[in-house]
């Protein structure tokens, strides 16, 4: 299905053939640990109607991708009914071309037939810098909870590693 398309940039359902796209594309940004793993659960969670997982396409290049999950299980407002954003990306070489917008306005648009509010996991290293612009420019605030570290709130004063899996839970009413 899809999603978007303007010409220039077309947001679409993942395909199999993303996932190796996009690996290699992550490997030749540097991410020497990119494997196709996390974009093969994504598409068998498509498959499986738990997820919508989607592709930017830029002049017909794999750019970007993102996923949506219109019930969630996990993080802040796990178990709640809320739609989460999992795992947005757009390859180095193709931002600040709009497709980062195209794909939250797309993620965004499906969430809203699911619930008046969805919600995501920010990680907080410097990695996440342009996202963390971009979800506030959007319009996302923190959910309160506090900074979680994998599956849960990570106690004040505790010790923790910020890498990946230290996150903030941001959510955005949509209607």
């Amino acid at each position: 299905m899809v999603y978007y398309d303007n010409g220039t940039i077309r947001i679409r359902n993942m395909e199999p053939a993303d996932a190796q796209i996009i690996t290699d594309g992550e490997i030749a940004q540097g991410w020497v640990n990119a494997t196709t793993e996390k974009y093969e659960m994504r598409l068998q969670d498509q498959r499986e109607g738990r997820a919508v997982a989607l592709t930017a396409e830029y002049c017909g290049d794999v750019a970007g991708y993102v996923n949506v999950y219109p019930d969630s299980k996990w993080g802040a407002f796990g178990g709640k009914g809320l739609p989460e954003i999992v795992d947005f990306g757009v390859l180095e070489k193709y931002r600040r071309h709009g497709i980062g917008t195209a794909l939250m306005d797309a993620a965004e648009k499906i969430a809203s037939e699911y619930a008046d509010t969805v919600y995501l996991g920010e990680g907080l290293h410097s990695g996440y810098s342009s996202a963390q612009r971009m979800y506030v420019k959007r319009g996302y605030i923190p959910d309160g909870s506090g900074v979680w570290y994998g599956t849960s709130v990570c106690e004040p004063y505790s010790r923790c590693c910020n890498d990946d899996g230290l996150i903030l839970y941001l959510s955005k009413k949509l209607r």
